[in-house]
């Protein structure tokens, strides 16, 4: 493919033009001095970027809530139940999925139990996630599907389950998923994303997330059909045969979400000191130290980037403990060049952010939570207290402290919406946390690339570079956008030089 992209405004200099060739950026400069082509597409002063990278996935539960029952919107459990009852009188007689359902400000003061939910589906199958994903609530006929989950912590005879007991639930209902459902996810997934602009997605899939035949499923879609490519993790410990699959399937690393610890919405975040709300719990760690310090020494030895679910202090602090005991046994250079991931990080200190400097390690964020549950009012300050919530997501001082950045959606937990995690990360609910406008831009987009240690070094839009970009309808600059905190619909996605049309 010989293609030339024209009259086009990159970043904040319009009448330029791409030239691609094989998939590449051949050259940058003035259209009126741009080489002849095969094709030539036309941007008529639109503004063209690096397509977005969503640094944090989960592509088939993302595409089952976009064609499926998304519970995101219901206002109270009246009408949460409500939704349910319609969704299962218009699908066939199956496993019942639905997700985004959060009990926070509605006016019966509870969420949804087995016998809400029975009342409505009778004896069908269901599981209804928490918008967090760390708990959920299911039907008794999935409960009465999965032998000694009664024995399993986090079980609660309401049907309201988290910790393991979750993970058995989920496990479950979404191997329940047939392949042509399963497929028509993905494919809803990365079409939303295309529509987006969104060229790459790095799906974190996992044993208790999705499984490995799900995973596979999907890198085949992405290698077989147009559209966003898909950067592969696996959340599973190295002594549990984590690496096996992460070798088997070629994946990008062997981690996303491994969980180290659940969700602050479901009080299953480990944290250093208790809940306000909750003050019987601080949480729980999944794993015994020794456990990751073997992942961490595993992966090191292997050239593996390894990755981790910690949203609590206590887990963040875990697992740089574990981490720091190998940069003690192999060195900081071999930790440093596998460049590990720790994912949502909503809870970092001083001291978090200087080791993860010192150790090349990546800290791949969801701006979209702190617009959703930060602020002095918030389920963060409700679960939390004001001060510690204030220190959530501290997007500007990791900045600052020299750690890299990546901005993901965690969808379906939130929606796919790259400019709107760009903004958010902007307009952080605490004053002082946000990023700059080309900083938060940086982190959607070369920031994925760098996550995934496929960044090409003179960056996204050098010669070189594999032409990943995205053509907005909107006359604006870059700075303009960022500064209006503008939404601009995608013209046209270009994944390695190839325009991507309508996906199926």
């Amino acid at each position: 493919m010989n293609l030339l992209v024209t009259d086009v405004t990159v970043g904040d200099r319009p009448g330029r033009a791409v030239h691609v060739v094989d998939g590449r950026i051949a050259w940058l400069g003035d259209a009126t001095r741009a080489p002849a082509a095969d094709r030539v597409l036309a941007g008529e002063g639109a503004l063209l970027t690096p397509a977005f990278v969503d640094a944090h996935v989960h592509a088939t539960a993302a595409g089952l809530a976009l064609t499926g029952l998304d519970l995101s919107s219901s206002v109270s459990l009246a009408s949460a139940t409500a939704a349910v009852r319609a969704h299962a009188a218009g699908t066939p007689d199956a496993l019942l999925l639905g997700t985004g359902w959060d009990e926070t400000g509605w006016p019966e003061g509870r969420g949804l139990t087995r016998h809400d939910i029975d009342a409505v589906v009778g004896d069908r199958p269901a599981y209804l996630a928490r918008v967090d994903v760390h708990s959920a609530t299911v039907s008794t006929a999935l409960l009465d599907r999965i032998p000694g989950i009664g024995d399993l912590p986090g079980y609660d005879p309401d049907g309201q389950l988290r910790l393991d007991a979750h993970h058995a639930a989920r496990q479950a209902a979404y191997g329940a998923v047939g392949s042509a459902q399963r497929r028509a996810a993905q494919r809803a997934t990365r079409a939303a994303a295309a529509a987006l602009g969104i060229g790459s997605l790095h799906e974190m899939a996992g044993p208790e997330v999705s499984g490995a035949e799900d995973l596979a499923a999907l890198l085949a879609l992405s290698a077989g059909e147009p559209g966003p490519l898909v950067l592969g993790y696996w959340g599973e410990l190295a002594e549990r045969g984590g690496l096996d699959v992460v070798r088997d399937l070629g994946l990008t690393g062997a981690g996303g979400d491994l969980f180290c610890d659940g969700a602050l919405g479901s009080h299953t975040a480990a944290l250093s000191a208790p809940y306000t709300d909750r003050p019987g719990t601080s949480g729980a760690l999944r794993f015994e130290t020794a456990s990751l310090v073997d992942h961490v020494r595993a992966c090191t030895l292997a050239g593996v980037q390894a990755g981790f679910h910690c949203i609590g202090d206590a887990a963040v602090n875990q697992v740089l403990a574990a981490v720091g005991t190998v940069v003690e046994e192999l060195g900081a250079a071999a930790v440093r060049a596998c460049r590990h991931r720790l994912e949502h990080l909503e809870m970092a200190d001083a001291s978090v952010m200087a080791r993860m400097r010192a150790w090349d390690m990546v800290a791949s964020v969801q701006p979209a939570f702190d617009a959703a549950w930060g602020g002095d009012s918030g389920m963060y300050a409700e679960r939390l207290g004001a001060a510690r919530a204030a220190a959530t997501n501290p997007f500007a001082d990791l900045a600052d402290a020299g750690v890299a950045l990546a901005l993901g959606s965690d969808a379906p937990v939130t929606p796919l919406d790259p400019w709107g995690g760009v903004h958010a990360a902007v307009d952080h609910r605490t004053p002082g946390s946000g990023l700059r406008p080309f900083d938060a831009f940086d982190a959607a987009t070369h920031g994925g690339w760098h996550a995934a240690r496929a960044e090409h070094p003179a960056g996204p839009l050098a010669v070189g570079a594999p032409a990943h970009l995205a053509l907005w309808a909107t006359a604006h600059t870059l700075s303009a956008v960022l500064a209006e905190r503008a939404r601009p619909s995608c013209r046209q996605l270009l994944v390695d030089g190839e325009p991507i049309e309508g996906l199926p």
